[in-house]
């Protein structure tokens, strides 16, 4: 759930440069430089620029498709640790509030997919017309989908039991 949670920081540093460059304008010469600049503001250096250099050829400059890579890469690393969480419920290991808590996050994290494919549909959008209200629209989606994980790690706070790594 750590690459998740990693993955939803990132995407909100992209999305903030998206808002900053107004719908396209980039000052950077190619993807490679790109992405390391969109990833030099994160906590997660490192992992923003292997998750998204992938996409540097066919994003190159485009602060728009940066976004969507985000996004994208995202979805994918939220719905694999969601299929972790259903895995850990089918084992039917955990007892009292640690499964509830469980089943909580199982509910959020599906919140946190949808709220994800929200956002990209949006980024597929775009229009200058409509470029504030569409960020602002993003923006909540995406800190949506922050609170909903943050929501879930809220749930096992305080409970005995092995510590599992969020890595």
């Amino acid at each position: 759930m750590r690459m998740a949670r990693h993955s939803m920081s990132t995407i909100m540093a992209v999305i903030l440069l998206v808002r900053l460059t107004n719908y396209g304008a980039s000052a950077w010469v190619n993807g490679q430089n790109y992405v390391r600049n969109a990833c030099s503001v994160t906590t997660y250096r490192d992992l923003c620029i292997r998750s998204l250099a992938p996409f540097s050829s066919t994003a190159k400059t485009s602060p728009i498709k940066w976004a969507r890579a985000g996004v994208s890469v995202t979805i994918v690393e939220v719905k694999s640790a969601n299929q972790y969480l259903n895995n850990l419920n089918k084992l039917n290991c955990m007892k009292g509030r640690n499964r509830l808590a469980l089943l909580d996050c199982i509910e959020v994290f599906q919140d946190t997919i949808d709220e994800l494919h929200k956002s990209l549909s949006i980024l597929r959008k775009l229009s200058a017309r409509n470029f504030e209200r569409q960020m602002d629209d993003l923006t909540t989606f995406m800190s949506a989908a922050l609170t909903d994980e943050n929501t879930c790690f809220d749930g096992f706070q305080g409970q005995s039991g092995r510590q599992v790594n969020q890595a």
